[in-house]
Order: structure tokens, then C-alpha cells, then sequence
């Protein structure tokens, strides 16, 4: 009876001693994982602690190292610590992208190094990718993405805006016209221009593309010819045509085989969702390079159908289809519109056309959208208007790797612990509870040898 006492006992005692080991085994392992791997769960509200989508595609893109110098001093009298919340926020590229390098130099210590890289403010950081850099002095995702995406461009894009005719102005201030439009184009790297063609010989042959926006004045046939020999060379084109006559620039519509269909296009659904009936909501996407993956409302206001001819030299693509459920009025836009079987037509109506051709070994691109207004400084914010436009572009300026969605806003406030909360949470877990667990065991275990 005692020797099966001595067993059962050496036994329990071989059984525990095991657990125990196993335990201690456990909470240093997850202790050593919890140190050398960083793993975090993004809970708040618009994930404002990650990069957004368009942010890491913009970065997996860019192959090569990201070095970014920040001249910061230790703390600033407004500010307090900023070479730790600056590089906190570059911690989240850094993740993303492992030859992103970040380095901090003193100003106050070193003036002349400050004074060689044109530093102008405390906390400014220098960014420097494939031989090119970026002077940025805001600290945000949006600001520092559109950064990234002016140094990611292998050159500088011009875009020529036609002029003269009083058209929409990519540098106007006016309702009606394209400034700050020009502005989010400036922050993607694009250089913006005017272009008179009554004074100008031809459309410089640097130009990445010519944007024609609404002109209100018949265009001279010396400069629709310049604009039709413009074509020919091969170049790129934008387009936007609202509901008066194209004045003078039916030669363009027949060599770019399209028609365009008079009256505005109506769409009850905008109606239900308290927009006026002439606003055409964009939901149905063709499929090209522009709306991969653009899943967005866009809105287009007045806008007029434009048609692609099935034709030997251009490959069409519809870009956008509005009023599944609604036409295109050719009646005056008067009191109670409805719709009339014998003259207007019924959708879904394509409102933007996307052409393209093979010319000397080179894509040729053009855009035709049915509404300048889209672009417009007072309807630039309706919906996603302003990805879309710079998807545009970026696709005609041979750049649709870098189509990708505007950085989101932020919604919500960060939840941020100190360091001493940050230990205490990390002991707690990491050892504490584990402790409990062990005596909790030994505990039962004693109760269970003396039973």
C-alpha cells in the first residue's frame, strides 16, 4: 500500500512538474513572438491609424528605397515632441514598404546642413526617392501620398488647357471654371498651361495631353485645324462638351467618330435622392484602366450623351452609364418633365467615352465626357468627382499605374496611451496573468494532494 502511495505520488509530482514547465515553456515563448513580432489590429472608426488602400498601392508601386530626412529639433515650443509624432506617422509606411529609411537631423545643432537642403520650418521633412526629392512641411496621409505620387512619376507631365474662347480655366476662381480642379493637379506633379492657338504655331510636342473645356465662341478653322493636325501627330486629348453647339469643333466629333446627341440627360434616381433631376448619377462603370475597382458615385450635371461609332481606327470604351431608369430630354427643362416616347431617348445613356489607337508604335488617348460641369468648382466635391478626374489624367498621361483612389479624410480621434499605461497593460498581460494562471494551479494542485 505505501509503495502505491510512493508511485501514485511520484507520478502526480512528475504529471505537475511537466505542467509546469509546459507553462513556463508557454509564457516564454509568447513572451519572446510578442517581442520580435509586431502584430496590431487597426479598431477605429475609418481605420485612421493605417494607411488607406490608395496609400499602400501607391507605395508598393514605387519600386526602389524611400529615404525621408525630417529637420526637427528635440521639441518645439508649440508643438512639443515632433520628432516623435512625425515619426510615428512615418512608422505606417514603414511597415508597409522596408526600404523606407527615416532620419532626424537638428537644425539648431547643425545649421549648415539645414541651411544646404533650403529648410524653411521646423519639422520640415525632405523626401527623396529615384533621384528626385520633395520638400513637405504638412503632416498627413493625404499630403504625404500626393507627395509620393509626384516623386513616383518617371517625369514632369504637361497639360495644356485651350484658351481663347472663354473656356473653363484650369486656374479660374469662377464657379464654372476648373481651378481647383488645377490645384489637385498641381499636388499630383502635373505642370498645367494655356494654350491660345490663334497666336500659338501648334500644341507643343512636350504637351502629355490638351484639355478642350466648353469653349463659348466659334474656334477660328486655322485653330480647329491645329486641333485636327494635333490628333493626327498622335496626341492626347480631353474633351468636355456641355449642351451649347460645339462651336466650330464638329470637325473633331467626325474624326473621332462620335455622335452627340442633342437634350440633357434625366435621371429620376437623383431626384429620389434629393439632387435635381438633371444631375446624372454615375454607378455603372465600363471596363478599363480608369474604373478598376472605382466603385463611386460621380456626378455629372446637364450632361449630354455621347456615342462611340463602331469604326476600323478607334478602340471605344463607355465609361459611364447613367439613368438606367431615365432619358435624355430634348423638350425644354420647364415645369413637369416627363418623358416623350417620340423624341427623347430612353437609357441608361453614356455620358463619357474613353478612345484609344495605335500610332507609330504608341497609344493615342482621348476622353470625350458629356458634362463639363463635373469638373466645375462647384460640383468638383459632389461625390467622388475628383477621383475620377484624376483617374482621367493619370490615364492619359500614360500613368495609369498611379490610378488609384484619393487618400480618405479623417473621422474619429486616436485613443493614445502613455508609456507608463503602455507597461503597465504589457506586464499585466504578459506576466501577471500568466502568474495567476500558475498559482492557480498550484493551488489546486496542493488541494487535490492533501484530498
Amino acid at each position: 500500500m505505501i509503495t502505491v502511495d510512493k508511485k501514485l505520488r511520484l507520478h502526480w509530482l512528475i504529471q505537475n512538474g511537466v505542467f509546469v514547465a509546459l507553462l513556463l515553456l508557454l509564457v516564454g515563448l509568447l513572451g519572446y513572438l510578442a517581442w520580435e513580432t509586431r502584430v496590431q489590429w487597426d479598431v477605429s472608426q475609418n481605420q485612421r491609424n493605417s494607411l488607406s488602400q490608395a496609400s499602400v498601392e501607391v507605395l508598393q508601386k514605387m519600386s526602389g528605397p524611400i529615404s525621408v530626412t525630417v529637420y526637427a529639433t528635440a521639441q518645439d515650443v508649440r508643438l512639443g515632441d515632433v520628432r516623435k509624432i512625425i515619426g510615428d506617422f512615418l512608422a505606417l509606411y514603414q511597415r508597409v514598404k522596408p526600404d523606407f529609411t527615416l532620419t532626424f537631423i537638428d537644425p539648431a545643432e547643425q545649421p549648415k546642413l539645414a541651411q544646404e537642403a533650403g529648410i524653411e520650418v521646423n519639422g520640415e521633412m525632405v523626401a527623396t526617392f529615384s533621384g528626385r526629392s520633395e520638400h513637405l512641411t504638412t503632416v498627413n496621409e493625404q499630403a504625404f501620398t500626393n507627395l509620393l505620387m509626384r516623386l513616383a512619376r518617371s517625369s514632369e507631365k504637361l497639360v495644356m488647357s485651350l484658351t481663347g474662347h472663354g473656356e473653363r480655366r484650369l486656374d479660374g476662381i469662377a464657379n464654372h471654371d476648373l481651378g481647383e480642379f488645377g490645384k489637385q493637379l498641381a499636388l499630383k506633379g502635373f505642370r498645367t498651361g494655356a494654350l491660345n492657338l490663334a497666336i500659338a504655331q501648334d500644341v507643343p510636342v512636350n504637351a502629355s495631353m490638351l484639355i478642350i473645356a466648353s469653349p463659348q465662341t466659334d474656334l477660328l478653322e486655322g485653330e480647329v485645324a491645329k486641333l485636327l493636325a494635333h490628333i493626327e501627330r498622335g496626341g492626347n486629348l480631353l474633351w468636355l462638351i456641355d449642351q451649347e453647339p460645339l462651336r466650330g469643333l464638329q470637325p473633331l466629333a467626325e474624326k473621332l467618330e462620335l455622335t452627340l446627341t442633342p437634350g440633357v440627360v434625366i435621371d429620376p434616381q437623383a431626384q429620389q435622392l434629393k439632387a435635381p433631376i438633371t444631375f446624372a448619377l454615375g454607378a455603372n462603370y465600363g471596363q478599363h484602366p480608369i474604373t478598376h475597382n472605382f466603385d463611386y458615385i460621380t456626378v455629372f450635371p446637364f450632361a449630354r450623351q455621347i456615342i462611340a461609332n463602331e469604326n476600323q481606327e478607334w478602340r471605344s470604351v463607355s465609361l459611364v452609364e447613367v439613368a438606367q431608369s431615365g432619358w435624355v430630354e430634348s423638350g425644354k427643362l420647364q415645369g413637369d418633365i416627363t418623358f416623350d416616347q417620340t423624341h427623347d431617348v430612353a437609357g441608361p445613356v453614356s455620358v463619357a467615352v474613353a478612345l484609344s489607337r495605335t500610332l507609330q508604335e504608341r497609344e493615342q488617348r482621348i476622353i470625350v465626357i458629356g458634362s463639363g460641369h463635373f469638373l466645375a468648382n462647384t460640383y468638383l466635391g459632389n461625390g467622388s468627382n475628383l477621383d475620377f478626374g484624376i483617374n482621367l489624367i493619370n490615364w492619359l498621361a500614360q500613368d495609369e499605374e498611379l490610378i488609384v483612389i484619393q487618400p480618405r479624410a479623417t473621422l474619429d480621434s486616436s485613443l493614445a496611451f502613455s508609456q507608463s499605461a503602455l507597461t503597465v497593460i504589457a506586464v499585466g498581460f504578459l506576466i501577471v496573468l500568466p502568474l495567476v494562471f500558475l498559482l492557480s494551479g498550484v493551488v489546486v494542485w496542493r488541494r487535490r494532494r492533501r484530498g
